[in-house]
């Protein structure tokens, strides 16, 4: 069986291809860093370390194309292959689009190609496909599925001696909605099929993802470097306990989830935190300010729809969407930009503009009281 990945970091190697490779896929990965595939077609194997367990696996059959040198290549691989999966971050998504294009072009009738964007976003399947369609004709594209996923998995500091060995977090979550896939679901280790993926997606995107981007805007207006460091002020650990808490609600309401359950799957994600293994660096973390405030993602989201159904003010979500108003990183090109729109319009007006709303929306009225 053969797997085209796009994006050879350390999420694609470590999570995606470590799967990949556990069920007996060759994995082509694709990626415009040169230095990273020319070792990848060299060595042709990494080793994936799973930290704080002192466990290793080393993964072989792999290899690699440079989509900025060699397109054809990517074009044939994808005509070719079982699966291609994607951990290339959202922005990308529309870039590598005309390339699958390419690839579903002169793909034979008869087995759709299952096309899953392992990405930190609600629907990023359903966007590519989108983007795709942009590229050629409806019937091409029908010969591919693209069902929504749900990605979790810690990927610490690194301190590897090898360019490609890559340290993971032991835990993982790879959720996939089996509804959206045509013909025989992917036989992949790992993946968790489920009937209705937004439920699960949300519980993610509102817990790991808002809890990781509550303790870096915090922990960076406090002058530490790392989630580690942050996590050992009691001051921030409560506020990201708070935070959880509230979107915590938002999904006990939506979705129904046990909520004992869900309080014991925020004492891990808390955990995972606060593993020094695990730790990462904060302007790793909190880099995109402009994107994590967006009306769908991780921190208005969840704010605005805890106004609407647990029917009171998120003041911890509303704290944390204030500090990454007021991020800074000269280093990050989101950071700069939000910097220069919050010294034009006021951080208030830099929220109205972010996420379009305007000044009569509950959310906008609560970070207004507290600048």
């Amino acid at each position: 069986m053969r797997a085209v990945h796009f994006g050879a970091g350390n999420i694609g190697r470590g999570f995606i291809g470590e799967l990949l490779f556990k069920s007996g896929y060759h994995t082509t990965f694709v990626d415009v860093n040169a230095e990273i595939i020319d070792a990848l077609n060299e060595e042709k194997e990494y080793t994936v370390y799973y930290a704080g367990s002192g466990d290793k696996l080393t993964v072989t059959n792999v290899s690699g194309i440079n989509s900025s040198e060699d397109p054809d290549a990517v074009t044939e691989a994808i005509q070719e292959a079982d699966i291609v999966t994607t951990a290339v971050g959202p922005n990308i998504l529309p870039l590598i689009a005309g390339t699958i294009a390419g690839g579903l072009k002169n793909r034979p009738d008869g087995k759709p190609l299952p096309v899953i964007a392992c990405e930190n976003m609600i629907g990023g399947s359903t966007l590519l496909q989108e983007e795709i369609l942009k590229h050629t004709e409806t019937e091409v594209v029908q010969k591919a599925s693209f069902p929504d996923s749900a990605v979790d998995r810690i990927v610490p500091i690194q301190h590897n001696e090898k360019l490609l060995d890559v340290s993971v977090e032991p835990y993982f979550e790879w959720i996939v909605e089996e509804g959206d896939i045509k013909g025989e679901k992917p036989e992949v280790e790992g993946i968790t099929y489920v009937e209705e993926l937004e439920p699960y997606i949300e519980r993610k995107l509102f817990s790991v993802n808002t809890g990781h981007a509550a303790t870096a805007y915090k922990g960076s207006a406090k002058g530490y470097e790392t989630i580690l460091q942050a996590m050992d002020d009691e001051d921030i650990v409560r506020h990201v306990r708070g935070t959880l808490k509230e979107t915590g609600d938002v999904l006990v309401a939506r979705y129904g989830f046990d909520r004992k359950a869900h309080g014991e799957y925020i004492d891990k994600i808390i955990e995972r935190f606060q593993n020094p293994d695990l730790s990462d660096y904060i302007t790793r973390v909190a880099r995109g300010p402009i994107r994590k405030l967006g009306l769908k993602d991780r921190l208005v989201r969840p704010a605005r729809t805890h106004f609407d159904v647990v029917k009171e003010e998120p003041a911890f979500l509303v704290d944390t969407i204030v500090a990454a108003l007021f991020y800074e990183n000269p280093e990050d090109e989101e950071a700069v930009k939000l910097k220069a729109l919050r010294e034009e319009k006021g951080a208030v007006g830099a929220l109205k503009e972010l996420t379009g709303l305007d000044e009569q929306d509950s959310l906008i009225q609560a970070v207004a009281k507290r600048i």
